[in-house]
């Protein structure tokens, strides 16, 4: 018997965006051959969507789309010169995005390259030069610059896993960054303070690394903190096969950051999902667990511990059409996985807006989150352990200080393996005190729902 208890009385704050993504739905402002993933990403209410490798994609534009280099693709050219700058496709894309009900949140450099040949991953010629061309992308999207917009993008990320493979001999190797890691400190100092004194009222920061407990990481925070160089937000990735290292990990950066100085910067975990081992047969069982209730399971876990962890925000890598994507089909947009759920159901909590105490007895195996709002209230559960033959587990849910005047309904949807966030039980209640039980299978969840039933 596994305890969990919820009290709606003790507030605890805000709930934060903990289901945020890479990327932003499938979909053409043209009719021809339109399929879109459109009305089921925004019912979602994705709040944030980086939009980090979305020119693998083509009906965001494809290699056109959000990448410095591709959006000035002639260095040698005049960057005050509006005609250096193609802006099409990117425009459509951040659109595409704002028309979903989701804020857009900017990665200023390339996609990762896994190719024998780089592009957008080499060192700038010129990094002053560089930083002015990110200007001007940032006048274009929120100021209106060479026939612009007024998007209101405020994160700003300058660059991506700049730490991956840095100091391998092997330059294909490099994926994200070709220089050295002193090359890449001075390009972000030099950038970061040219942003920043341009748009002092954005978010300026990033640099997305790879692996966030490293001498790379305290050398780049040494570095940033010595030079004063801006840094709004320290974004970072992380895979895992447990949500509680996920957990351990956002505390220990969190920790870092304030050694540095750095305590009020935003830490955002933006790249995380399910992940076995990158190589082999483990590879292959980690596509499939990301696209299928465990990796669900393991996403829905995860948002609910960061929600009280230290961590500002959380994002899913990748809603893009692809093979980590395990919200949609990869072959057919329109059709939402498991994974899917996870987001719908965590919005119910981020709509209602301000999380409430609650507390669980296993802390590596049963998750909870509980909000309130409106008159409303609800609680989300989740059911993961890594070993697939884990048997079912019961919960016992003990609730407190239900504020609702009598009678009370509570709604139990389900996601499992036959579910898909279906109401599968409901009762009423005269009470403001309540225990309810639920037989909870490996890798489910419930999201469990108060409101008046008069």
């Amino acid at each position: 018997m596994n305890n969990i208890t919820v009290d709606f009385s003790q507030s605890l704050g805000k709930i934060k965006p903990m289901h945020s993504v890479n990327n932003g739905p499938a979909y053409k402002f043209t009719q021809d051959q339109r399929v879109t993933n459109m009305p089921a990403y925004k019912a979602a209410g994705i709040p944030y969507a980086r939009t980090h490798d979305a020119s693998f994609f083509a009906v965001y534009g494809g290699p056109h789309t959000v990448d410095v280099h591709m959006i000035f693709p002639d260095f040698s050219k005049d960057p005050e010169d509006p005609a250096s700058y193609d802006f099409t496709l990117t425009d459509e894309y951040m659109k595409v995005i704002g028309l979903a009900g989701t804020k857009v949140f900017y990665r200023l450099g390339s996609r990762i390259e896994h190719e024998i040949k780089k592009y957008g991953t080499l060192p700038p010629a010129d990094f002053h030069k560089w930083a002015v061309i990110c200007e001007h992308i940032i006048r274009h999207m929120n100021e209106g610059w060479a026939d612009g917009h007024n998007f209101g993008i405020e994160y700003w990320e300058i660059w991506n896993e700049p730490d991956l493979n840095w100091d391998s001999p092997d330059p294909v190797m490099k994926k994200c960054w070709g220089g050295s890691k002193e090359q890449f400190f001075e390009m972000y100092d030099i950038a970061a303070k040219h942003l920043k004194k341009c748009f002092p009222n954005l978010k300026i920061g990033g640099p997305a690394v790879c692996y966030p407990i490293t001498d790379w990481t305290r050398e780049f925070l040494g570095y940033v903190s010595e030079h004063s160089s801006p840094l709004d937000f320290f974004s970072w990735h992380l895979y895992s096969q447990t949500p509680d290292f996920v957990i351990s990990i956002e505390k220990q950066v969190r920790e870092l950051l304030n050694e540095f100085g750095f305590e009020k910067s935003e830490s955002i975990l933006n790249e995380c999902n399910y992940v076995k081992d990158w190589n082999g047969d483990d590879w292959e069982y980690t596509l499939k667990s990301e696209k299928g209730i465990k990796g669900a399971a393991f996403t829905a876990a995860v948002m609910e511990a960061s929600q009280s962890a230290p961590l500002d925000n959380l994002m899913y890598y990748d809603a893009r059409p692809c093979a980590m994507n395990g919200l949609f089909s990869t072959d057919l947009v329109t059709k939402v996985l498991k994974g899917y759920y996870p987001f719908y159901m965590f919005n119910k909590l981020y709509e209602l807006g301000t999380q409430v105490k609650s507390e669980t007895d296993d802390e590596y195996h049963v998750f909870a989150c509980a909000a309130k709002g409106n008159g409303k209230y609800a609680v989300m559960i989740t059911h993961f352990n890594n070993d697939d033959s884990a048997p079912e587990t019961e919960v016992k849910l003990t609730l407190h200080n239900i504020g609702i005047n009598a009678p009370c309904r509570i709604s139990y949807y389900l996601l499992d393996d036959n579910h898909d966030c279906k109401l599968v039980r409901e009762e009423k209640i005269c009470s403001s005190e309540a225990v309810s039980y639920l037989g909870m299978p490996l890798f489910s969840t419930y999201l469990v729902t108060f409101e008046s039933a008069e």
